[in-house]
């Protein structure tokens, strides 16, 4: 009976699948929050490098290492990042950070939490939410990518459950006017909720996500470079998400605290996949037209990012991922171009089952 039942599918899974889907996001998620959010990311990177390139080489041709390790419930950012980040503002909140951050401690998000239990838990929770999204986006074909949406929206959730505010208090002009930073105006003095190691004139009035990284032309031209290289990488290699695993394995050295390192891989993977989209992931129908297209979206996607940060972390007291937010939505406007009959394909983007 109890054999019968595990075979009944749920959002086209059956039941004992998902039960282990359960278990392993928890697991996951937890995982996340005990190594830190950037570093279980940077480890995503790695693994999405050796998956690509096993599957290059014809020795992974499923693409396992990619798609259940990379991208599944050990490394996969809608769980161990997610868990990650959930994890740091949870412990922030509690005042059991301790990360002595420049900024509100609930963004410190290279910043591992180790062993306490409530922290785990947290992090586990979280990568459970991060896999149901997932799983649902999956199962519905929803035009985006599935598993940047759901970091997106399980930042979301954790500033409402935990009591953040959504925008957070906004200083200067405006909420895209970041020149309170340039100035290093602080904030009205008194105590930081969630944060025990600063005082209000100890704080920022406006905290970009990138201190070396939110000018506009900065953004638009680092944008430009790494999408032509991911354009280039999908060209050469077929693989669409190799690019993103390069940017994500570089931010090792950010975690690490080598100053100015860029942050890419929301301009590489919507790069490959328009450059591959609009020729429908045929190479040989135009290596200069993906060039060109790559280029467009690498700089689109970089400006995606640098509009959410201003809107949702700057002003904010926890880390709302803006690439995850600027894959989600240039990876919705590559299917709606496809929907449209603009593209001749989508790539790997779920385009409403059409």
């Amino acid at each position: 009976m109890i054999g019968a039942v595990l075979q009944v599918p749920v959002l086209g899974i059956e039941y004992s699948t998902l039960l282990i889907l359960f278990i392993a996001a928890f697991a996951g998620g937890a995982f996340g929050a005990a190594l830190g959010a950037l570093p279980a990311f940077c480890f995503t990177g790695f693994m999405v490098i050796a998956g690509e390139a096993a599957a290059f080489a014809q020795a992974d041709l499923a693409g396992n290492i990619t798609g259940l390790v990379a991208f599944g419930p050990v490394f996969g950012p809608h769980i161990s990042f997610a868990g990650g980040a959930a994890a740091a503002a949870y412990a922030a909140r509690e005042n059991e950070m301790g990360a002595n951050f420049d900024y509100h401690n609930a963004k410190a998000i290279t910043y591992a939490l180790g062993t306490k239990p409530s922290h785990l838990v947290v992090g586990g929770l979280f990568g459970i939410v991060g896999m149901l999204i997932t799983q649902f986006s999956v199962a519905l074909s929803l035009p985006w990518d599935p598993i940047a949406v759901s970091v997106t929206l399980g930042a979301l959730l954790h500033r409402v459950v935990l009591g953040y505010s959504i925008i957070g208090v906004v200083a200067g002009d405006g909420i895209f006017d970041m020149t309170p930073f340039e100035r290093g105006e602080k904030r009205a003095e008194g105590s930081v909720p969630g944060d025990e190691d600063k005082t209000g004139k100890d704080r920022l009035a406006v905290e970009p996500w990138l201190p070396h990284q939110y000018k506009w032309s900065g953004v638009a031209l680092i944008g430009f470079i790494a999408g032509v290289l991911g354009g280039y990488i999908w060209l050469q290699t077929g693989s669409y998400f190799l690019g993103f695993g390069i940017s994500a394995a570089s931010l090792t050295f950010l975690n690490l605290g080598v100053e100015k390192i860029p942050v890419t891989h929301h301009m590489s993977l919507p790069a490959s996949t328009a450059g591959a989209a609009v020729v429908a992931s045929d190479p040989s129908a135009g290596g200069v037209l993906v060039i060109v297209v790559a280029a467009v979206f690498g700089v689109y996607g970089a400006l995606l990012g640098e509009v959410w940060q201003r809107i949702f972390y700057a002003h904010a007291d926890t880390h709302w991922d803006p690439p995850a937010a600027a894959i989600t939505l240039a990876t919705l406007t590559i299917a709606l171009l496809y929907i449209l009959g603009v593209f001749p394909g989508s790539a790997w983007v779920p385009a409403l089952g059409i």
